[in-house]
């Protein structure tokens, strides 16, 4: 099928490459212009683009995907269908009216629930137990179009957001070609979504990214794991800035709690630093001081000396 792609970082570049071993016939990749990032600042080239040049695709990179000189570029490549991931531009009902069949969209939730800028996040942070990706024709709406296919994907007690995207990136691109194959036959569903049933994943805001050991153990692992490894959850340890990046319940004390203060250190040993919450206690596994690499919570608490009777936060 003759199909442009639109994506933009690395959450879209399995399905890319998926399309191009399946044969489909790519008239043009689209993703957003190069951006300045790393230490210095130099412009880098997104992930989709990197991998659409290695595969000898054509790229193209507007600044405004609706503007008439894109939809005049979009017309021109007469593709049969849409392919979008993660492009991170609105698509005008101009430019979705020019693929006869369309444009579909892989989502990362079960919609209608989630819908939004931060569905993996947001699944993690409320202690989902399973999400998954939905394939679906894009609408005017936010992720409000008809389904095509739906695959489920369960979260474990300790995956993290980033575990969570991985999965959710292979899993949908080989659900995208199933629903390419139904198209291309004629025989793909067009479920409508329940929009009484819809919820919404907003964007990640800054004043998220802090622990607060006030919490029950169990919101304060989500919001540890929610957030691993980007943006990154952080506390506080001896006045620095010290993000979070793996945790777990699953651990064993022998002392009892009801005298800990929230962000206490309880132990601290090779199996990481457990600190008390208002209920229960976390056992940090992976963390990454300030100005330093990320490392296991064994080695923050032997390298920085972390002791039992500290305070996080």
């Amino acid at each position: 099928m003759r199909l442009v792609f639109m994506g933009t970082p690395g959450f879209a570049v399995p399905t890319l490459k998926a399309l191009h071993a399946d044969g489909h016939d790519l008239a043009a990749v689209l993703c957003r212009p190069d951006r300045p990032g790393g230490r210095g600042q130099k412009m880098r080239p997104t992930p989709v683009k990197q991998a659409a040049l290695e595969l000898g695709l054509t790229v193209f990179e507007p600044e405004n995907v609706n503007s008439p000189e894109s939809l005049s570029l979009l017309r021109e490549l007469q593709a049969e269908i849409f392919v979008v991931v993660a492009y991170g531009q609105f698509l005008s009902d101009g430019l979705l009216s020019l693929p006869p069949r369309g444009a579909v969209n892989i989502h990362a939730s079960l919609l209608p629930a989630y819908r939004g800028a931060a569905p993996i996040h947001r699944a993690v942070l409320n202690g989902e137990s399973q999400s998954g990706v939905t394939i679906m024709y894009i609408d005017s709406g936010m992720d409000s179009g008809d389904i095509i296919l739906q695959a489920v994907t369960a979260i474990g007690p300790d995956m993290t957001a980033g575990e969570l995207h991985d999965a959710l990136s292979l899993q949908g691109a080989e659900l995208l070609l199933e629903a390419l194959r139904q198209i291309g036959q004629g025989i793909a569903p067009r479920i409508v979504q329940d929009h009484g049933q819809a919820t919404r994943a907003g964007m990640l805001k800054p004043a998220e990214e802090a622990v607060g050991w006030q919490a029950g153990a169990q919101e304060v692992h989500n919001r540890i794991r929610g957030l691993s490894p980007w943006p990154g959850a952080y506390t506080l340890l001896r006045g620095k800035r010290l993000k979070l990046l793996g945790s777990t319940l699953n651990y064993t004390l022998t002392q009892p709690l009801a005298s800990a203060a929230p962000g206490q250190v309880l132990r601290a040993d090779q199996r990481g630093i457990l600190a008390a919450c208002a209920s229960g206690a976390v056992l940090i596994t992976r963390a990454q001081p300030e100005g330093k690499a990320a490392m296991s919570g064994g080695d923050l608490a032997r390298g920085y000396h972390v002791e039992a009777g500290e305070t996080l936060g």
